[in-house]
């Protein structure tokens, strides 16, 4: 079954006929883990790095931000029985989009939230596709904990 996160979404799954797939990547980040002693996965779409600028939203939809939406992926994931020492993450985003000049950031805001947030947890990044001005889309089969990665313009590869 084909799982859509939509943006400001997070879902995790236990069930090996499971994909998770997210689209429209912008300046947005995907964040994907992958447990594969437990094979349970999980798929974040946030696209904003503090809950800070409206605790309210945050309340309501706490994957819109990294700093909540983060620990929601992983908290869900743990329900599922994974376990953050086996936990392989890849992270795929954060493009400059719609902001030509750079005043805003938001790609790179969002990137380093997230970085923050995993060098105080002590969670690594197995593989990564940041940046750029292309719209991304990622998925991950669950059967065989594999992430693809489309990129605008540049087809499939494999995260």
């Amino acid at each position: 079954m084909r799982t859509v996160v939509g943006v400001a979404d997070v879902a995790v799954s236990s069930n090996p006929e499971d994909t998770l797939i997210t689209y429209s990547l912008g300046s947005c980040i995907g964040v994907v883990i992958y447990d594969p002693a437990a094979k349970v996965a999980g798929l974040l779409h946030y696209m904003l790095p503090e809950s800070t600028v409206d605790p309210e939203k945050a309340r309501l939809k706490p994957a819109m931000f990294a700093d909540t939406g983060v620990p929601l992926l992983f908290k869900a994931s743990y329900q599922l029985g994974a376990k953050k020492q086996n936990m392989i993450v890849r992270i795929a985003g954060g493009s400059q989009i719609l902001d030509d000049s750079g005043v805003f950031n938001i790609g790179k805001r969002n990137y380093m939230a997230l970085r923050k947030i995993f060098w105080r947890n002590n969670v690594l990044v197995q593989a990564e596709h940041i940046g750029g001005s292309v719209n991304r889309t990622v998925r991950i089969d669950l059967k065989t904990g594999t992430v693809i990665l489309k990129v605008s313009g540049q087809g499939e590869l494999e995260l």
